[in-house]
């Protein structure tokens, strides 16, 4: 479908508030491509941050290509043509694309990008001539094999320093298959028609890269006008379903508080402090009082409720919070132990306090359902619980299913099944009617996310089927029906994952 006069003028509109865009020429070009809509792609820091180190790049420049705006939703069957927001060019007239994928279900995205812009879907099909499509971002540090059928190049874990190495190589290459050859000798970096689909170890890039900060700053997305900043990356902690636990590239590296305050434009009125445990940082309350003294609106990505001591809430509060967020995580006390969480019922009891002290409008807790060998009196604690901290401040919970991630130690584990989650969620809702503000995720595209976090190659292949058929729920369905799986939660014959049982409190 061609590009709309009104997709032009939006475009154009975007482009004219953005601050901070690097307008570059060069004689090689790259799209670097989202699989989600510009208001989500231009919210990622890893996004811009590979932006910002391409058009750093001698004799390189990208264009951002981001899905349609409205291709996201399901029964979309037809879409408009990819286009670079740079130069309206197509996408599938570049000779490199380089997509940053951030979760399981953005694989849709970049199958109804590559389809629109007509290059061939899978790699096997691709010839001479054809873009070769690069792959990485956050997902490859959990399982990149669904999406490893139709990217030519997977760059595993931190992209910093393999990007550009990745980018010369193909560039000096004579031909396609050369550059993939050579390509495939590098440790963090899979080529599928090389390597077969057995994912590498995940780069970890040089300290003296970090911090990553935003290139761009646009009123168009939920952040909006934020300059993102990493505080630290990594994390120090040990949750059980998580990919970026302690273990992961070396744990948690911190970036000094100042070199985070050094980094920081003087045009700037919001920062992002971003990273998986910012919270624990030992500078964290300096900082966000240091930025308030500028006058700056603060945001940090995650709190650990361990951490809301009152000095750092009073720091939130000068740096503008109005909402306290934190994850609750587990529905009880026991499903938290579990997963090694380190939040009990007195910290979070202790920030609704704090936030009632403060005057914040609520509390918005972060919590999964389904979780293993969880039952419906774990859910009736949590009801009890969170009704009980309705008494000290207004609150808001957002729910999400739990799915099992590879690389954690709850790899491997079955999803709890469609209909045993909608009947939680419900349970959950009516106990807290007019109590809490209860908002979930959805039950059946959790369980989308599941079969692709737990699957592998021939599970990616399949969302060509479903993707094409619009990418409703029942298309996944059908699509994943002949593999084995089943919505009902234990995997039937032919599924590439063994649902198993886990040790509770095990605390490894």
């Amino acid at each position: 479908m061609k590009l709309s006069n009104a997709s032009r003028e939006l475009i154009r509109s975007r482009l004219a508030d953005e601050i901070g865009r690097i307008d570059k020429q060069a004689p090689h070009r790259i799209a670097l491509a989202y699989p989600s809509p510009y208001a989500v792609g231009m919210s990622s820091l890893g996004y811009q941050s590979i932006y910002r180190i391409i058009q750093a790049m001698p004799g390189v420049m990208c264009e951002r290509v981001f899905l349609p705006d409205g291709a996201d939703r399901a029964g979309t069957t037809e879409i408009e043509v990819p286009v670079s927001y740079e130069s309206l060019r197509p996408l599938g007239d570049f000779p490199i694309i380089a997509f940053s994928v951030a979760y399981e279900l953005e694989i849709a995205g970049m199958i109804r990008m590559l389809d629109e812009a007509r290059v061939p879907l899978l790699v096997e099909d691709r010839r001479e001539g054809d873009p070769i499509v690069i792959a990485g971002g956050p997902l490859t540090f959990s399982n990149p094999v669904p999406m490893m059928p139709f990217a030519d190049v997977v760059i595993q874990g931190e992209a910093e320093e393999v990007t550009p190495w990745a980018i010369e190589v193909i560039h000096q290459a004579s031909t396609r298959d050369a550059a993939l050859d050579n390509l495939a000798a590098h440790p963090h970096i899979n080529v599928p028609i090389k390597n077969g689909y057995e994912p590498r170890n995940p780069a970890a890039c040089d300290l003296a890269l970090l911090p990553a900060i935003s290139a761009i700053r646009t009123p168009h997305t939920e952040l909006s006008n934020m300059f993102l900043i990493e505080a630290e990356r990594g994390c120090s902690r040990e949750c059980k379903y998580c990919v970026m636990r302690r273990t992961t590239n070396g744990g948690m590296r911190l970036v000094s508080a100042e070199t985070i305050l050094s980094s920081i434009p003087e045009d700037v009125m919001k920062v992002g402090l971003v990273g998986a445990a910012v919270s624990d940082h030992p500078k964290i309350t300096h900082i966000v009082n240091e930025l308030a003294d500028r006058g700056l609106g603060v945001g940090l990505s995650s709190l650990r409720p361990d951490r809301l001591k009152e000095p750092f809430i009073e720091a939130l509060c000068r740096g503008g919070y109005r909402t306290l967020t934190t994850a609750l995580d587990g529905t009880s006390e026991r499903m938290r132990q579990m997963v090694v969480r380190r939040g009990y019922e007195k910290h979070y009891v202790n920030a609704a306090e704090l936030a009632r002290k403060y005057k914040m409008k609520r509390l918005k807790l972060y919590l999964m359902v389904g979780l293993p060998e969880e039952d419906d009196s774990d859910i009736d604690e949590c009801v009890e619980f969170v009704s009980g901290l309705s008494k000290i401040v207004p609150i808001a919970l957002g729910v999400a299913p739990f799915c099992a991630k590879r690389k954690t130690p709850l790899d491997g584990y079955a999803y709890a099944g469609v209909d045993v989650v909608s009947k939680r969620l419900d349970r959950l809702r009516k106990g807290l009617k007019g109590r809490a503000d209860v908002r979930s995720t959805s039950a059946k595209w959790a369980w989308v996310e599941y079969v692709l976090a737990q699957g592998g190659a021939r599970e990616g292949r399949a969302m060509i089927e479903a993707v094409q058929a619009g990418g409703r729920f029942a298309d996944y369905r059908k699509a994943f029906a002949p593999l084995g799986y089943s919505v009902h939660g234990a995997q039937q014959a032919g599924g590439s994952a063994s649902p198993r049982k886990l040790p509770l409190l095990s605390g490894s």
